[in-house]
């Protein structure tokens, strides 16, 4: 079992209860999957492109990604339906675990001049957007290998029903927020 999981279930889970007074166990939000994907508008141009956003996304994840389809055409951006515009892979499980262990204490802290995540990322619903710049920051990138530096999106959905708990379970574990 990840050391963050098993630290979620000794320590996270009764210091979340004492603070939100929960009486069961089960009212503890919990987080329920990370949604990793690459946008690419580039991809439209060159297709070579999306092999290496595939490759780069498969070798931080572990898994290997979804290519995403255009669901409408728009004139404007020179889409049309059914155009491939990205990656995408959801993680679940014990990759999802490892996903932000190393996201959290490996990834985050090779940020230049980083002071920490915005908590304004939330949606209402519990949920958390972080973007990132640049794939570079993950240890298991290989800085010769790359072609283009891609940014990403990371979407953490939790089971809160509210954005003051998906926050408090996220600082818990080990999310560093930046003062508001």
């Amino acid at each position: 079992m990840n050391a963050l999981r098993e630290r979620y279930k000794k320590e996270i889970i009764p210091a979340l209860m004492k603070e939100f007074s929960f009486k069961n166990i089960m009212q503890v939000p919990t987080l329920n999957k990370i949604t990793v994907n690459i946008g690419m508008g580039e991809a439209l141009d060159t297709p070579n492109a999306l092999d290496a956003a595939v490759k780069d996304l498969a070798v931080i994840t572990g898994q290997k990604p979804v290519v995403v389809k255009a669901k409408k055409s728009i004139a404007n951006f020179k889409l049309r339906e059914g155009h491939l515009i990205g990656v995408k892979v959801t993680l679940r499980g014990e990759r999802m675990w490892s996903m932000l262990d190393r996201l959290v204490n490996i990834a985050l802290p090779r940020v230049r001049d980083f002071r920490g995540v915005s908590p304004k990322s939330f949606d209402g619903r519990g949920n958390y957007t972080l973007g990132i710049h640049e794939q570079l920051i993950f240890p298991e990138i290989n800085y010769d290998q790359i072609d283009k530096i891609r940014g990403m999106e990371i979407t953490f959905v939790t089971s809160a029903k509210n954005d003051e708990k998906a926050l408090a379970l996220l600082r818990h574990l080990g999310m560093p927020f930046r003062k508001a």
